[in-house]
């Protein structure tokens, strides 16, 4: 008995994808960028006011150095998580960067006396969420599609 095998007449989507390195190396190098350059490496310094808004209630909200480069580091791990949904082959090399982002956060942050700051830890957690989301969506996306006979 002779088995029929039926060929697709449409092309195979191409896992190819286009290499974006890990984006949380921005807020690494701009907090090392500012607190060495601007702050003499003194990580106090990230609770300078940058500016202030009026609200409705009548207070200002101020916005500080440290909170303007949290927000960056949150649209970035944004982008990252969205990123981590990409099936293409060079996906496992940007989840070894982003590795790696982390590894650089957590020495810097355990070693270095400038890196001693609440902004510096936040931004770390956000590098290390971003490895477990990057692994995580990936094993997820791998085992749907692996089908089990």
């Amino acid at each position: 008995m002779s088995e029929t095998v039926i060929l697709p007449t449409r092309p195979i989507p191409s896992r190819k994808g286009n290499f974006i390195p890990p984006l949380l190396i921005a807020p690494f190098l701009a907090y090392n960028l500012v607190v060495f350059l601007f702050f003499g490496g003194n990580p106090v310094n990230w609770g300078f006011g940058l500016f202030s808004i009026p609200m409705p209630s009548g207070m200002p909200w101020a916005i500080t150095a440290g909170d303007f480069l949290l927000v960056i580091g949150i649209v970035c791990l944004f982008f990252e998580v969205l990123k981590s949904t990409n099936i293409a082959r060079s996906s496992i090399l940007e989840h070894m960067l982003s590795m790696l982002v982390f590894v650089a956060f957590l020495v810097e942050f355990l070693l270095v006396g400038a890196a001693s700051s609440s902004v510096f830890f936040l931004l770390m957690v956000m590098s290390l969420i971003d490895v477990v989301a990057g692994f995580t969506v990936s094993i997820t996306s791998a085992s749907r599609d692996v089908a089990m006979n």
